[in-house]
């Protein structure tokens, strides 16, 4: 059984409620969307097939508990559930990042599934499966990427919509695009709505800059 993978890689987790902690990265190759402010655009075809045993060896080799299957879309390739399900079997906390567009049931829900709901500047917001607000459970989490008003209005629509004791302290991330909505303007309105969200910044571009790859 094999994946076709663009990267794999050790760093900083830059996102999600796990960021800070040290954590390998598995982007696997292709996307069925084409979001405005993609920021991994080489991962739409670069890739190469690995066997889903030879990546767990790579993975050995980091000597890390904390893995995050990214993409792309991982859920496109059919085996990416059979790879959550291994690393599971062997004791890792995985995280499973996902365009919102397919359905997370088919994932252990012993994972982190992160759901990035597409809001309306990002050109995809039709392809949302809304159906996966009502199969978030108390682990997940869900992200809204914004460009704008619109899309935050838009975001605080979605957010009546879920249960949010069914998701933990935390869970729900609103993420500025960067040059389009400065951090503190996104902060300034949350606060003013007292809204349960937590600010999300792109920690790991803070540290190494926002061009390179594989950190």
């Amino acid at each position: 059984m094999s994946l076709i993978v663009n990267e794999i890689f050790y760093s900083i987790q830059g996102e999600s409620s796990f960021a800070g902690l040290p954590c390998v990265f598995i982007r696997l190759t292709g996307c069925n969307l084409r979001c405005s402010y993609c920021d991994t655009q080489y991962a739409y075809e670069e890739g190469n097939e690995i066997d889903v045993l030879e990546m767990i060896k790579r993975i050995q080799n980091y000597r890390c508990p904390l893995i995050e299957i990214t993409g792309g879309e991982p859920l496109i390739q059919e085996e990416t559930p059979h790879l959550v399900q291994l690393l599971l079997d062997k004791g890792y906390t995985v995280l499973i990042e996902t365009n919102g567009s397919q359905d997370i049931s088919r994932i252990d829900d012993r994972s982190v599934r992160i759901i990035d709901i597409k809001c309306p500047l990002s050109g995809e917001m039709e392809r949302n499966d809304l159906g996966n607000l009502k199969r978030l459970t108390i682990r997940d989490e869900i992200k809204f990427v914004l460009s704008g008003r619109e899309d935050y209005e838009y975001a605080k629509q979605i957010l009546d919509q879920i249960d949010l004791p069914g998701l933990r302290m935390g869970g729900v991330h609103f993420s500025p695009v960067p040059k389009k909505i400065p951090p503190r303007v996104l902060a300034t309105w949350i606060l003013q709505d007292h809204l349960n969200v937590r600010l999300h910044l792109q920690i790991h571009k803070i540290i190494w800059g926002g061009d390179l790859r594989g950190v």
